[in-house]
């Protein structure tokens, strides 16, 4: 190793409200103090209290929903979840069944509980998400089809159960939007290639977000389940399949809870979780197989990340199975509100489908800081790539004018049977990643030497590659 409505962001709804939305996340908690890492993560654990929910059961088949699979449930579950609300809150109950419906939107001191034996199946078809809402879509803000289950300004909101959520994507619904002859799309089909650069293009030219309007007439595919500007939120138990792009997106909240959750969803930009601009988040015992990055921190893009200006900050990741994706733990792209504070501990990686176990992608059009990051005690099997991968030149690469900063990163006791290089490091060599330690890991079958370019402060203690002891650097 060498160095070399009230739940409806409606556009009108969205300007009343974007002013006193600003200041949700306004506080600040302080990065990690030297020598005091692991015991942050203990700091933010005592904050991160999930919400309770008054002892109220409104199922949702006496609001008029059917569990045959083919009865439009979609107006129904809205009643169930209206008259929670009315009566204070409680559990809005969907039992075992079979329930068709279109988008779902919480509102605060509700639980959408899926009940073990239901199913929610979301519609294929476009328009039982509209009108559109504000949402942040690839890290630029703007107004498009609702997410599937979305809750925006709320508090203590939940998505809990044993039960499935299926949004029924698939080479036939949602994906082939993406332009892709592998999955559906053919030469002149619709996709969303021209209408997510136009979104790109607004946001850099600073118009307001509530009339950057897509939804209807484009093809900017829907998140699966999106909390924005929400606190104290809840995602545990459920399953979630197929769908449209990113699957569980907490977006500019604060305290947020996922845990014992399945994400089995093979689509295109398929991330499993991708907290962004979001603040005290816990990540635990859950299961991703996925099409992209399996959990992906986010804070972001361009210009527009830039303007929102909020760090995700303060994420703890224990006890997590990644199969399949393209980073077990990613950060980035969208990072240009800078990420920090992040720990990943007793997580279990192993697929040939896995790229990467620690993934952190940049370049100098996202810009932004990334520091403070502590992995320990994950055992991988196998991934396809590296095991610790810090690139700068994703997309964009060195074209642009924001030097990305990266430092700060500390990898303990984590292990790997078997992957092409222990460390794709590539650097800028204006901004080098900084100050990157190694402690106590072995790696096994690793076929290539590593990639380490413009990198300072690399340091390996302890460190086994293929039988042998690395000098210490």
């Amino acid at each position: 190793m060498t160095k070399s409505t009230p739940a409806i962001a409606t556009r009108r709804g969205f300007l009343r409200s974007a002013a006193a939305g600003a200041g949700l996340l306004a506080v600040r908690y302080p990065s990690i103090a030297a020598g005091d890492d692991w015991s942050e993560a203990a700091r933010i654990l005592a904050r991160i209290k999930p919400p309770v929910f008054p002892n109220r059961q409104f199922d949702i088949t006496r609001y008029g929903a059917v569990g045959d699979g083919k009865t439009d449930s979609t107006e129904a579950i809205r009643r169930a979840i209206a008259e929670c609300s009315r009566a204070g809150g409680g559990r809005v109950v969907a039992p075992a069944g079979d329930f068709l419906t279109g988008a779902i939107h919480l509102r605060s001191k509700v639980n959408l509980h899926v009940s073990a034996g239901a199913t929610l199946r979301f519609s294929p078809d476009p328009r039982l998400y509209l009108p559109v809402v504000f949402t942040r879509w690839e890290g630029v803000e703007c107004m498009n089809y609702s997410p599937f289950v979305y809750a925006f300004e709320q508090q203590n909101v939940a998505v809990t159960g044993a039960g499935t959520l299926d949004g029924q994507a698939s080479c036939e619904h949602w994906w082939p939007w993406v332009g892709r002859s592998n999955c559906g799309w053919r030469q002149g089909d619709p996709n969303a290639r021209a209408d997510r650069n136009a979104l790109f293009e607004m946001g850099e030219r600073d118009v307001p977000p509530a009339d950057r309007v897509f939804g209807e007439g484009h093809y900017l595919r829907p998140q699966f389940i999106q909390f924005y500007r929400c606190k104290n939120v809840l995602v545990e138990g459920i399953s979630v399949r197929n769908s449209p792009m990113w699957e569980i997106h907490p977006c500019l909240c604060t305290n947020v809870t996922v845990r014992k959750v399945t994400v089995v969803s093979h689509g295109p930009n398929n991330d499993g979780c991708n907290p962004e601009s979001s603040r005290d988040v816990l990540i635990q015992d859950c299961l991703f197989d996925t099409g992209d990055d399996c959990i992906a921190i986010k804070s972001g893009r361009n210009r527009d990340g830039r303007r929102v200006k909020t760090a995700c900050e303060n994420i703890v990741i224990r006890g997590c199975t990644m199969k399949d994706g393209h980073g077990g733990v990613t950060i980035g792209s969208e990072v240009s509100g800078d990420v920090r504070n992040v720990f990943a501990e007793d997580c279990r990686m192993d697929s040939p489908n896995l790229d990467r176990a620690l993934r952190l992608k940049t370049n100098a059009v996202r810009g932004g800081v990334i520091e403070h990051i502590r992995m320990r005690n994950v055992t991988v099997g196998q991934v396809a790539d590296a095991v610790v991968h810090v690139d700068f030149f994703y997309e964009e690469g060195a074209k642009g004018p924001y030097q990305p900063v990266v430092r700060d990163i500390e990898v303990r006791n984590v292990s790997c049977q078997k992957s092409r290089y222990v460390l794709y490091l590539r650097g800028f060599p204006s901004s080098p990643i900084r100050d990157l330690r190694l402690e106590e890991c072995t790696f096994e079958n690793v076929a290539k030497p590593d990639v380490v370019e413009n990198v300072e402060g690399l340091r390996l203690t302890g460190v086994k590659v293929n039988g042998k002891l690395v000098a210490p650097a």
